[in-house]
């Protein structure tokens, strides 16, 4: 059986459109599965759309519209966005969906069953926009509420209670036992101080005197299920093989999981690295199925965080239009580490496009083709000399670089691969500047040194094309066309000598055009 990869991404709250932070992640967690496909595992993608809450069922009203139909219109917004960036994931889920609510009931009604839910009165401050109770810790030094959390109101209302501090010392153990838990590592040391301070329980219901757009209790119709607590659930209730029976079988679910969660830095704490690791303990999990964080940045304007109210937000459907998909997913890719922030800047946008991509990778690739069909119509010649193979192959390090690359893709490092591929490209356009096969192929004595500095540039064209491919899918497709090559990519074919003696190359197509500046569609 082929070893599996399971990946979801946080799903998107429907009440706004997507910007360029949600284009990230789902990037990122496309890239990370077709590096995994291209490995030979099987592997399932799951995203999706948040649907419940308060703040949906207001903005529904204020548009005169129920909230499903509120919320499929934002989802529709989604959906195109990732089809036209190409994210390809395996599963869809929608909050909305009925085996989801099914499952998100089954849960609640296991938990009460098993004493990990309790009734009680509660009085506190609300934040409206975060749809939480908050404590004296989300205070500022004025010991006032900070605008992050919105309007604030004092509600006092009887709940239902999930027995969350009870689960502090259990949690704070797992972090130390399994510090690759959550990645990059100075996020678990953020999430380790947060849980240290845990104290209190967490409120998973909402009274439908005052929320009516949520899944209803299975025990208690009286109460709406928290959307946090709802929202959680989907990486189980959209898994393959999940069921929440205590004495479930679960051989297809176990296959899958543990999941690997790609989300922002912005709901580690409390959601996923608190609320959803006890969840996920209470329901019976094991520590060893603890599914691994990986924790982005964001995305900001001048070092400021984009927001729609300073008018520096950026809509990723537009870029995409204007430069490309694959333009767009190369520079989000290419210019930031993962887990750390960055600046977006269309400008370096279009310069890494032409650096890269039109200088670099396209220019090595129309000049090799132009070469092979000028001194050779189209035909490759294998060499099996020693100095020859050591003037190409082994003077680029090239059997080095899959390996490498993998090293940093195993780490989550899609910037640093890219680097070392590039650092490929690169030096096959210095080898040819130094070399002068235009030079070699003026005498017939040295046609074996041409045969050999040509066969290299094509292997070295077909490996960079595999391993571009998570990235950059359609340009790594249109390079292996331009090579004469069909099938698929594979990385286990990354490595020197594939290409066999006497194939013949196709004609070189220009695969990307320079991007000429022109008016930003974002501002600083």
């Amino acid at each position: 059986m082929a070893e599996t990869f399971f990946i979801t991404t946080a799903i998107d709250y429907t009440n706004g459109a997507p910007h360029i932070g949600h284009a990230y992640e789902k990037v990122l967690a496309d890239v990370l599965a077709r590096y995994h496909r291209l490995t030979g595992e099987e592997v399932f993608f799951l995203t999706g759309v948040d649907q419940h809450g308060q703040k949906v069922q207001q903005s529904a009203e204020k548009q005169a519209v129920a909230p499903q139909t509120f919320v499929d219109g934002v989802t529709e917004k989604f959906v195109a966005l990732w089809e036209k960036l190409g994210v390809q994931y395996d599963r869809w889920a929608a909050t909305t969906n009925p085996l989801h609510k099914e499952c998100v009931r089954n849960i609640l009604q296991r938990l009460m069953d098993e004493g990990h839910l309790y009734k009680a009165t509660r009085a506190g401050h609300y934040s409206v926009r975060q749809e939480q109770f908050l404590t004296d810790k989300e205070r500022g030094e004025d010991g006032q509420f900070g605008p992050e959390w919105g309007e604030v109101v004092f509600l006092e209302e009887e709940n239902y209670l999930f027995r969350l501090a009870e689960h502090r010392d259990w949690l704070l153990n797992l972090l130390d036992q399994r510090p690759h838990l959550i990645q990059p590592d100075f996020r678990r040391a953020e999430l380790r101080n947060a849980v240290e301070k845990l104290s209190g329980d967490l409120t998973i219901s909402r009274p439908k005197s005052r929320l009516t757009w949520g899944i209803e209790f299975p025990f208690d119709a009286d109460f709406v299920t928290y959307v946090w607590f709802d929202a959680l659930v989907n990486y189980i209730s959209f898994a393959p093989g999940y069921n929440p029976a205590p004495q479930a079988q679960l051989s297809e679910f176990e296959r899958w999981w543990p999941a690997l969660h790609v989300i922002g830095k912005d709901i580690l704490i409390p959601a996923h690295g608190v609320y959803w690791l006890i969840m996920l303990k209470a329901l019976g999990f094991p520590d060893a199925a603890m599914p691994t964080l990986l924790v982005h940045g964001w995305w900001n304007i001048a070092g400021a965080k984009m927001s729609k109210s300073l008018g520096n937000s950026v809509d990723p459907s537009i870029l995409a239009d204007q430069y490309g998909s694959e333009a767009l997913r190369y520079y989000l890719m290419s210019d930031i580490a993962t887990g750390r922030d960055a600046d977006f800047n269309e400008e370096r946008l279009i310069q890494r496009f032409n650096a890269d991509l039109a200088n670099s990778l396209g220019n090595l690739l129309n000049r090799s083709l132009n070469m092979a069909h000028k001194y050779r119509h189209g035909a490759l010649r294998a060499t099996t000399s020693t100095e020859l193979l050591t003037l190409t192959r082994d003077a680029l390090s090239i059997d080095r670089v899959a390996p490498e690359y993998r090293a940093h893709f195993d780490q989550h490092a899609v910037h640093a691969a890219l680097e070392r591929v590039f650092a490929l490209v690169t030096a096959c356009n210095q080898f040819i500047d130094t070399q002068k096969p235009w030079t070699v192929a003026k005498h017939p004595e040295l046609a074996d040194r041409l045969d050999a500095i040509l066969y290299l540039l094509a292997e070295a064209l077909r490996i960079s094309a595999i391993l571009l491919s998570p990235v950059l899918p359609s340009a790594a497709r249109g390079i292996f066309d331009q090579l004469g090559l069909q099938g698929p990519l594979r990385i286990e074919d990354a490595h020197w000598g594939v290409l066999p003696d006497g194939h013949t190359l196709s004609r070189p197509v220009p695969l990307f055009p320079r991007i000429e500046p022109q008016e930003p569609t974002t501002k600083a």
